[in-house]
């Protein structure tokens, strides 16, 4: 009687050393060195595509704002024309406001050119040369009225933060503009405070002087935060840049791999075909010979040939079902059968298939089933083919008089499992990603076994896949080799919801006419009681 079933533990194999890879490395080299030729090429320390763009939001910023810095000239000149002659009032304002043109001059021509080296080292000299004129406009209007009232002062102190402020403001994209437009209009009065000799006076320099600090690095302050704004979205154009060349790397691959699958299914279908009628030939005529139906041979070694030439076929001819089969699996047009399937009859089906073949090598089979399992849902003609690939590769891999277990019961989960263990050679722990891989045989199992072609396992562990099954191989050296196959609850058929469609009615729906109450009375009269009187 078998005994129960045990629960399978399936342990989780190591992890592979983590290897890091070049790119992010690569990437930063490339950034140094990209940084440092652009500091060399650059007036400023940045980048000069930064250059450019910085030169390009200053001369945006001052357009957008020439008409704001309009009416404090025309404000500042009428307040002044109170106070000194207006006939030079009107000189200053004339003067400033045609200094002003010639900044949104410049702006409007510079923003119209193309963006290059040249044109941005250019034209930074001449905004900063403006700007310089900008300032000492300024500082000779506010130099005019110094008196030493208070009211004088006050006023002059009011209009130097203003300007100070506003050219800060405007000039922050590039912070000499703004420093040419300011310094000389605080140096300026701050001299002419601290000539006056008086604490007041000096109270107000410091204070002028805090003032231009303050501006100025909030100007710089500004500056870095456009500048950081740059670099991030440049980061980010590169690696937007990056992503589409890697997707089109990655298009172009998958269109080739796609060509060398199509070209791939071609050939393998062209010579299924080409392989196949010889070998139909071959197997049928070396049965003839070596089975003498025909008459003995007059050598007997002959028949031996025949034996030979027979098992070849038959070898050759599994070889290609099994190419053929995993590439319809890789390309995804394998499809499952599927049906209620007992998996404890296959697993016997298949032990009884094989057990001359381990019987002849001196093989104990142990069966170890569960029995009152319902059935599951899936593909029968698949399930068998994993059963007799496991069950194979464990008679061919141990050695004589060795022992094979097979065993079927439940999972924790509510599943069903299959487990395969023998006591063959077994292998080694860095070798399982290698057998688990198309064509690929561990070393000390080609050296204590017969040669095979590598494809069983792979094509289990695919079959199982499509299932929704788990595939766990464990294994070890000299002591033997056990897989473990799940399937998972939803397959169990006692797990099953039942369908929540509707059956269709088994007679059409009674037709009701508009005739009279007796004919729909006879309409609706069963068919088993007419001609009964009911």
């Amino acid at each position: 009687m078998s005994n129960p079933a045990e629960k399978p533990e399936v342990v989780q194999l190591p992890a592979g050393p983590q290897v890091a890879a070049p790119v992010n490395s690569r990437r930063a080299s490339a950034q140094r060195v990209r940084e440092a030729r652009d500091r060399l090429t650059s007036t400023s320390g940045t980048r000069p595509a930064f250059d450019a763009e910085l030169l390009r939001q200053y001369a945006q910023t001052r357009m957008s704002a020439s008409y704001v810095v309009m009416l404090l000239v025309v404000a500042t000149g009428v307040l002044f024309g109170f106070w000194m002659r207006p006939i030079v009032a009107a000189a200053w304002t004339c003067g400033m406001l045609c200094i002003h043109a010639a900044i949104i001059r410049g702006c409007s021509r510079f923003l119209a050119e193309q963006p290059s080296v040249a044109v941005t080292r250019k034209w930074r000299t001449r905004f900063v040369l403006l700007d310089l004129l900008y300032g000492l406009c300024w500082t000779a209007i506010l130099m005019h009225p110094a008196g030493r009232d208070l009211a004088s002062n006050t006023l002059m102190m009011f209009l130097m933060l203003l300007v100070i402020a506003v050219s800060s403001m405007l000039a922050a994209s590039l912070p000499i503009a703004a420093l040419a437009a300011t310094i000389p209009v605080t140096v300026a009065i701050a001299l002419d405070l601290v000539l006056r000799g008086s604490f007041d006076n000096y109270v107000l320099a410091l204070l002028a002087l805090a003032a231009e600090g303050y501006f100025a690095l909030l100007a710089h302050r500004l500056h870095s935060t456009t500048l950081a704004t740059l670099e991030a979205r440049a980061e980010k154009d590169a690696l937007i840049g990056e992503l589409e060349q890697a997707k089109a790397i990655s298009d172009e691959a998958r269109h080739r791999a796609e060509s060398a699958n199509v070209a791939k299914s071609r050939f393998l279908a062209q010579m299924s075909h080409e392989l196949r009628t010889p070998l139909n030939a071959i197997l049928g005529f070396s049965e003839v010979m070596k089975s003498e139906i025909f008459g003995a041979h007059t050598v007997p070694v002959y028949r031996e040939y025949s034996a030979d030439i027979h098992n070849s076929g038959v070898h050759l001819l599994n070889l290609i079902n099994e190419i053929l089969d995993l590439s319809r699996i890789e390309a995804g047009r394998y499809e499952l059968n599927e049906e209620a399937v007992a998996l404890v009859h296959v697993v016997a089906d298949c032990h009884h298939l094989l057990k001359l073949r381990a019987s002849s090598r001196g093989i104990t089979i142990h069966e170890v089933f569960e029995h009152g399992m319902p059935r599951i849902w899936g593909d029968e003609r698949a399930i068998r083919q994993v059963v007799l690939n496991l069950l194979s590769n464990s008679i061919k891999f141990t050695p004589q008089g060795g022992e094979i277990w097979l065993k079927v019961g439940w999972t924790a989960s509510g599943g069903q499992y299959l487990s395969v263990k023998d006591t063959g050679s077994g292998i080694a722990e860095d070798e399982i990603p290698v057998v688990l891989a198309s064509f690929g045989q561990g070393s000390n199992s080609i050296k204590s076994a017969e040669q095979g072609a590598g494809l069983g396992l792979p094509i289990a562990k695919s079959l199982i896949d499509m299932h929704g099954g788990t595939f766990t191989l464990k294994s070890k050296l000299r002591i033997g080799t056990e897989v473990i196959v799940t399937f998972p609850p939803e397959r169990v058929m006692s797990a099953l919801a039942p369908m929540s469609e509707d059956a269709p009615p088994m007679q059409p729906e009674p037709v009701v006419s508009s005739a009279s109450g007796d004919r729909q009375r006879v309409r609706r009269r069963s068919i088993m009681s007419a001609g009964t009187g009911l």
